[in-house]
């Protein structure tokens, strides 16, 4: 097999502004109007770029015409990819400009790199490595690289292997990555690296993060900004965690009565924050409402109310009558006497500094949330929980939800779907052409019928898709049905599912992908290792023990398990081990799952097809990237649309669409389209092999 080094550019600068996803898409693209001499003239570019979707609703094929005049190109003279580069920047700066800058969701999750600004704080950095060398200094195998140094790029280098991300990701959710699947030796190869990196990311994606933009290879080569905004991510997901009923049934005390709990139900984790936040400073008499973490605590009068409200064991009189400078000190002195770590220097508070701001009042709220503890109250906050299996299911739909880079991030399945606008979204995603948006209402909605109308349009394409919806109204939706959201969601995940499988394998067969078909392939793939287990249905018990699963996943790549790892599956806890294995060797592989080990442990049947599935589209996917190298060694590798075109190729979890061949491969050579600009999430796809496959694309994205 061969390597793959992802696509390198002489100027180094020119390199940095771009990740090796988008590269791969804008190489793709440039080659894609290469003349039968193999020469791409500066004249092809207008009519190329202005099919891009960053330029397209901006620029006629003129108005781009003109720039590149204005530049001094001549239209007869041949371009290299360099310069089309280049252009392409300048192009997109005067896109920014024109529309005043970017508008940048309130969700921290939903936040995505540019390409044309890569700015590192120095500030965050320092906490972000002040964090890691709190939480990981005991770690057996990252301690003999810790405490790193804050004014070095010891914590990039160091993350170059995948093992501190991966461990960190368990810091954040613990339980996410099963270490033995983690590749941890002084000296790790090429594909050993990679292979952390497709954990890690795949890892990331399930516990909530969004990886737009990010592959392996820039992990690999360290991309401060990438690597920055990652860590920021994982570090607030832990630092979030508790703010939820779930959690801290503590927050009932929050809403003045029970009407009130689903909206605190429907808030992002931040905004949750916030309004605990307000709670407490008006209790303390501060009369101005908090709405950001940035300018609205830059005097450091909202933390002095707080803290004084919360510790007022440790407050100091002079606080509010300091000037700023002085009283961010004394706000910082405040509360180190509460054991909170310091996030933020008293600069960060005069500069705004927003991620870091939000990550100091998290560690509050840890600290001391000042919350009641009657027992009422706390009675009723557990009785809004769901049942187990209700929960899981919306974690698995909202994860799969936000993987497909839609417009809007998902907090909570059930409430955030039900003015219709994220399924029209998704719909969209998955069966590209489907949604008349001509007769969508977007958010916010304060008309009730227009939700009604999302809702019925939902329903509608819901069954021109043929999914099973007897006596399903769209009211039903806006009313907040859990089961009927619920069946909804899986039908939409397993259409997308079949689809994606059917299109790998379109060109050698032509036909429609069944759950059968998923079965099938899984029995005779690990019949053709010469073993003779095998899985009746999804619904076999003896899947429980795990050894089929990772009879599977080695049988489509026999280095990923390690087999003095396994257990036989007797009792519960081997059953868990296996299971737990499972889905991160799963992830390791390459494929981009949501499923928990007690899926695993019970049976789960809709979580096991998309497993099995996701192993399965994995392992077709590698026939065609390896036909596709035999066949065009050049411009082989797939390519990753950072502009959405070809909009009849549907994503999951913004992993590969329309290809084709089956496992065995065939002689076709098929290019995968990959949509992003907040459209899709990119993953990488690992080849596993004796060569490195970057930005891979794992399998889907289901959980």
């Amino acid at each position: 097999m061969s390597s793959y080094g992802g696509v390198i550019i002489s100027d180094q600068w020119l390199q940095s502004q771009f990740t090796q996803v988008e590269l791969r898409s804008l190489i793709s693209k440039f080659n894609s109007v290469k003349n039968e001499n193999g020469k791409v003239m500066a004249g092809d570019l207008p009519p190329l770029m202005v099919k891009l979707k960053a330029f397209r609703d901006m620029y006629s094929e003129e108005d781009i015409r003109g720039t590149l005049s204005g530049l001094g190109s001549n239209f007869s003279n041949e371009i290299d990819f360099e310069s089309f580069l280049k252009a392409y920047l300048n192009l997109q700066g005067q896109t920014t400009a024109k529309l005043g800058g970017s508008k940048n969701s309130s969700s921290f999750l939903k936040a995505t790199t540019t390409t044309l600004l890569h700015t590192i704080s120095e500030s965050e950095r320092a906490s972000y490595v002040a964090h890691i060398n709190s939480y990981l200094g005991d770690d057996p195998f990252l301690k003999q690289y810790l405490p790193l140094d804050p004014a070095t790029n010891d914590l990039f280098n160091l993350a170059k292997d995948g093992v501190l991300l991966c461990k960190l990701i368990n810091v954040a959710v613990p339980g996410t990555i099963d270490e033995r699947a983690i590749n941890t030796k002084r000296v790790l190869n090429p594909w050993e690296r990679n292979e952390n990196h497709t954990l890690c990311l795949n890892s990331a994606k399930a516990i909530g993060c969004t990886v737009v933009n990010i592959g392996t290879q820039d992990l690999i080569e360290g991309r401060p900004h990438l690597v920055l905004g990652l860590i920021s991510q994982i570090i607030k997901i832990q630092l979030l965690a508790d703010l939820n009923l779930k959690k801290t049934p503590q927050l009932v005390e929050l809403v003045e009565d029970s009407n009130d709990v689903e909206e605190l139900l429907s808030l992002p984790p931040e905004k949750v924050l916030l309004k605990w936040m307000n709670f407490h400073l008006q209790k303390a008499g501060y009369k101005k409402p908090v709405s950001n973490f940035s300018s609205d605590v830059k005097d450091g009068e909202a933390y002095a109310y707080l803290l004084n409200v919360l510790a007022p064991e440790h407050c100091n009189p002079a606080t509010l009558d300091a000037k700023p400078n002085e009283r961010a000190k004394l706000v910082l002195d405040h509360a180190e006497r509460m054991n909170c770590k310091r996030y933020l220097s008293p600069k960060d508070i005069l500069e705004g500094s927003s991620n870091l701001n939000l990550a100091f009042v998290a560690q509050i709220f840890h600290e001391r949330n000042g919350l009641t503890t009657d027992s009422k109250k706390i009675s009723f906050a557990e009785m809004m929980t769901d049942d187990v299996q209700t929960s899981r299911e919306e974690r698995c739909f909202r994860l799969w939800i936000n993987s497909l880079g839609i417009a809007t991030y998902v907090n909570n399945v059930f409430e955030d779907v039900r003015n219709g606008w994220i399924l029209l979204e998704v719909l969209d995603k998955v069966s590209p052409g489907s949604v008349n948006w001509k007769q969508a209402s977007k958010p916010p909605i304060k008309m009730p019928f227009r939700k009604v109308e999302n809702c019925n349009q939902v329903v509608k394409i819901g069954k021109q898709l043929k999914f099973s919806l007897v006596n399903v109204a769209g009211n039903d939706i806006v009313q907040g049905n859990k089961k009927l959201i619920l069946a909804f969601l899986w039908q939409l995940m397993r259409f997308n599912i079949l689809q994606l499988l059917r299109n790998l394998r379109s060109h050698s067969q032509g036909k429609e992908m069944t759950d059968a078909d998923i079965l099938n392939w899984a029995n005779n793939k690990v019949k053709s290792t010469g073993r003779t287990s095998r899985m009746e249905s999804f619904k076999d018990k003896s899947l429980s023990n795990g050894i089929f699963l990772l009879e599977l996943l080695s049988a489509v790549e026999p280095r990923v398990v390690n087999w003095n790892l396994v257990t036989k599956g007797e009792s519960a806890e081997e059953k868990k081990l296996n299971a737990t294995y499972i889905v991160s060797v799963a992830r390791k592989l390459g494929c981009s799952i949501f499923l928990l080990p007690e899926d695993i442990m019970e049976v789960n049947q809709k979580m096991l097809l998309t497993l099995t599935a996701s192993i399965m589209f994995w392992s077709l996917q590698q026939a065609v990237d390896d036909t596709e190298r035999s066949l065009s060694p050049v411009d082989a590798s797939p390519a990753t649309s950072i502009n959405g075109e070809d909009e009849s190729s549907s994503s999951l979890g913004g992993e590969i669409s329309n290809l084709s061949i089956d496992d065995t491969a065939s002689d076709t050579t098929v290019t995968s389209q990959f949509e992003n600009e907040g459209s899709t999430a990119s993953t990488p796809s690992t080849p596993l092999g004796d060569g490195i496959r970057v930005e891979e694309k794992g399998c889907i994205a289901v959980q």
